[in-house]
């Protein structure tokens, strides 16, 4: 059973994502803020690196943002030179260019950006420039693929690209078509304000806030609950369902059991604070061991206080199997991005590997960020990688601990 939980303060909103009663996602928003990711700029180029292939772009943030060459070159692949042209041909110093943050800063680094505009919205993602269309993989049925590929064809224009999504199976040509001319009008009132003279640089599109982006992004039909703990906001979310997804209005409920509190009810804070810790113990009696480093993240696994009843494989391979949901429920949690090697433990059946490997890959289609399974490694690690947007912790109360030199967080909520 899937639940979303959505609890709203005087400071700020926080969404919880339950499966079965355990935390798989979570995010927050102080009010007042945004995320800047899907967020479109008009900067103005600083500098230029031939040697990186790059250039840096003021877009009025504290740090330049990184635009990589791949991201200027056209969209569609088939439109992309075989043989890559130097970034001084294709962008100089001073010059003014439309972009669209697609990674959030961290740490020392700016956001990263992009010239491939995209709009997203509930049944499609909308792309100006990028001619092609395109269907989510996680729709199976080649006939319903089909048929949705060629309602979005029937109503783009010359040059213009479209992703039909997941949460599209199923729904009318026409409510396709009427998400697409939305998203158009978006985009073109973008142009007439990128043409308005103005100080460069300046935000010329806000993606939603925090709750629109999971009522559109995040709320399905395999979502059996959505509640909601303000009246007025209960209200407003069911009368938008009511226009755009009539049949989930009747899963949003309205929290009013005060003065218990709606994560407090179901043990939000307790679990992102064990969720979060280097230690993060398994229902059997194993535990995973969690470290960062710049260049991945590494989970280990551990048999812990589990000791089995038929063999030491069968001990191992029960173990790695919970491991294996319980890690990407934690990538999703944590938000962990980049390459992730697991050490699992090791088995002697090679069935029992294939298994492992083929429940990761399902779990981690649960995932709506672009994670890859690669697969074993010789030395008998796995490797996978999921797409960066942001760090999971900056949207946590918590502060690194000097004491073990940044290695672990101290919960200040």
């Amino acid at each position: 059973m899937k639940q979303i939980l959505v609890q709203c303060g005087q400071d700020q909103i926080e969404v919880a994502v339950l499966e079965n009663g355990k935390l798989a996602e979570y995010d927050n928003e102080s009010r007042g803020t945004e995320q800047l990711a899907g967020n479109m700029y008009l900067g103005r180029v600083m500098r230029v690196l031939q040697g990186m292939q790059a250039a840096f772009l003021d877009i009025g943030l504290e740090k330049n943002a990184f635009l990589y060459i791949d991201d200027m070159l056209p969209a569609h692949l088939d439109k992309q030179p075989q043989q890559k042209p130097l970034v001084t041909d294709l962008v100089q110093e001073g010059q003014t260019l439309l972009v669209q943050v697609v990674k959030e800063p961290v740490g020392t680094k700016g956001a990263r950006v992009t010239t491939h505009h995209s709009i997203p919205g509930r049944w499609g993602v909308y792309m100006p420039e990028a001619d092609y269309i395109g269907v989510s993989r996680k729709i199976a049925n080649e006939e319903e693929r089909l048929r949705l590929k060629r309602a979005a064809e029937s109503k783009v224009l010359p040059g213009e690209g479209f992703i039909v999504r997941t949460a599209a199976q199923g729904v009318s040509e026409a409510t396709i078509a009427a998400d697409l001319e939305e998203l158009r009008q978006r985009w073109l009132a973008v142009e007439k304000l990128v043409e308005q003279p103005g100080a460069v640089p300046r935000k010329v599109y806000s993606d939603f806030g925090l709750l629109s982006r999971w009522i559109r992004d995040g709320f399905s039909e395999d979502i059996k609950e959505l509640w909601i703990d303000d009246k007025e906001i209960h209200q407003s979310v069911v009368s938008l369902l009511r226009t755009s997804a009539p049949s989930l209005s009747e899963h949003v409920r309205l929290y009013e059991s005060r003065p218990i509190s709606l994560f407090a009810t179901y043990h939000v804070d307790e679990q992102l604070q064990s969720g979060f810790k280097r230690k993060v113990w398994l229902d059997n009696g194993g535990y995973l061991i969690v470290d960062y480093t710049e260049a991945l993240t590494v989970f280990d696994v551990n048999t812990g206080k589990y000791t089995g009843s038929v063999s030491l494989e069968q001990t191992v391979y029960d173990t790695n199997l919970m491991a294996a949901k319980d890690i990407a429920r934690l990538l999703r949690l944590r938000d962990i991005g980049g390459l992730i090697v697991i050490d699992f433990i090791d088995m002697g059946l090679e069935s029992n590997r294939q298994q492992v490997l083929e429940l990761l890959v399902d779990e981690t289609r649960k995932d709506r960020t672009k994670t890859v399974v690669v697969g074993w490694t010789k030395l008998g690690l796995m490797e996978l990688t999921r797409k960066k947007i942001k760090t999971g912790t900056d949207k946590l109360p918590v502060t690194r601990c000097k004491t073990c030199d940044g290695n672990g967080w101290i919960w200040s909520k």
